[in-house]
């Protein structure tokens, strides 16, 4: 586990689970279920998985969205276009049918979210979107934008031909530290 800054936790497990205890416990991203262990043991470290409040998906992938199910307490928060293409699609928005099955929770749009700017940035996915913690200038980007790159756009689900412009607005984003859903 690594602190990003005052309040602000990233577990590195393939993919990144970030630990917000601001006004509200949030969770951004889950993680792969392969890790379910670790994570749980990371976290209560520091917090009481009842105590989470909101788990928001930057998109629903599986590395993203597998330890769902570790947080009985929360809400869970995605976008809406990442909403839509799952209620349609649900394996291909997954990208996993085990996990797919399992994965039978509420989904809510996140339309506001208290300190933040919630920026659509579709390419990996239609839906994807990233989050910008304005006080610390920390841009959680999930997998639009990595430190070597940026997520695939060959997925079911992918708009490629928006990824470019997604990237291009991040580029003039102004924040301080980088937030990826994988640390490549």
């Amino acid at each position: 586990m690594q602190k990003l800054a005052e309040n602000i936790w990233k577990i590195n497990v393939d993919s990144n689970i970030y630990f917000l205890d601001l006004k509200e416990k949030i969770i951004i991203d889950t993680g792969p279920r392969d890790y379910r262990d670790i994570v749980k043991k990371e976290l209560s470290k520091i917090i009481d998985l009842s105590k989470i409040e909101k788990v928001i998906f930057t998109h629903l992938h599986y590395d993203h969205t597998g330890n769902f199910d570790i947080f009985p307490n929360a809400k869970f928060y995605t976008s809406e276009d990442e909403i839509s293409y799952y209620k349609k699609h649900k394996i291909f928005a997954i990208g996993d049918p085990i996990l797919a099955a399992k994965f039978n929770i509420g989904l809510q749009p996140l339309n506001y979210l208290e300190g933040f700017d919630i920026i659509q940035t579709p390419g990996h996915t239609k839906g994807s979107f990233c989050l910008l913690y304005k006080k610390e200038k920390i841009l959680f980007s999930g997998d639009t934008l990595f430190f070597n790159g940026y997520g695939r756009i060959d997925f079911p689900g992918s708009a490629p031909e928006k990824m470019k412009s997604s990237l291009d607005f991040l580029d003039k984003t102004d924040y301080k530290i980088l937030a990826p859903g994988h640390d490549y």
